[in-house]
């Protein structure tokens, strides 16, 4: 999963016709000669409809789409880190780094996810069920540390409650999102308190 390496696929890149319709209508809201604009758009479209990752053919077929040259949609597909230039597993877990998660456990959360997922960062484990990254922040501060899954925050985290969503996942089994501790989003813990 080496950001900068952009792999192909063995067919060619087609949009399916409910994305097609999804992209024209992105489209639709910009003026003829700013069609590029949709380009963020029309990568996260052809990311959700590849199984979470971008090939060279849908970078080719989004400039065509977009009038605009391959080179400047590799460019942004390239610049954001929440485009996938290679094959992920089913489960795409990126780890919080940054200072508030760091400080909070981090470290630990990320050496559980990788013994219970058997992914190691920026691999697919041997059963294609994971990848594992580390990201800089998720904007979860408050409930450091935290994991983003696929398009899910799990907050409030240690390593015995990654191993339980990890084992989870694999289990197939329906997962609460957000914090993992008895607190309503980012309350305080134990629930809010007033002054009297």
């Amino acid at each position: 999963m080496k950001r900068n390496t952009l792999l192909a696929q063995e067919a060619p890149f087609v949009f399916s016709a409910e994305n097609l319709k999804k992209l024209k209508a992105v489209q639709a809201k910009y003026p003829k000669e700013r069609q590029a604009s949709a380009v963020m758009p029309a990568l996260e479209l052809a990311q959700r409809q590849n199984g979470g990752w971008i090939p060279r053919e849908a970078i080719e077929t989004i400039a065509t789409l977009l009038a605009m040259p391959a080179i400047k949609v590799w460019e942004v597909a390239s610049f954001y880190t929440m485009y996938n230039l290679q094959p992920i597993g089913k489960h795409l877990i990126q780890v919080c780094r940054t200072t508030s998660c760091w400080l909070r456990g981090a470290d630990d959360v990320l050496k559980a996810c990788k013994k219970h997922s058997g992914a190691d960062v920026d691999k697919i484990s041997e059963d294609g069920c994971f990848s594992l990254m580390e990201v800089e922040c998720l904007g979860a501060c408050v409930n450091a540390p935290m994991v983003q899954i696929n398009d899910d925050y799990y907050e409030d985290l240690d390593p015995e409650k990654v191993e339980k969503i990890i084992e989870d996942l694999r289990a197939g089994k329906d997962i609460k999102a957000g914090p993992q501790i008895d607190r309503l989003n980012s309350a305080p813990v134990g629930g809010s308190k007033t002054v009297t």
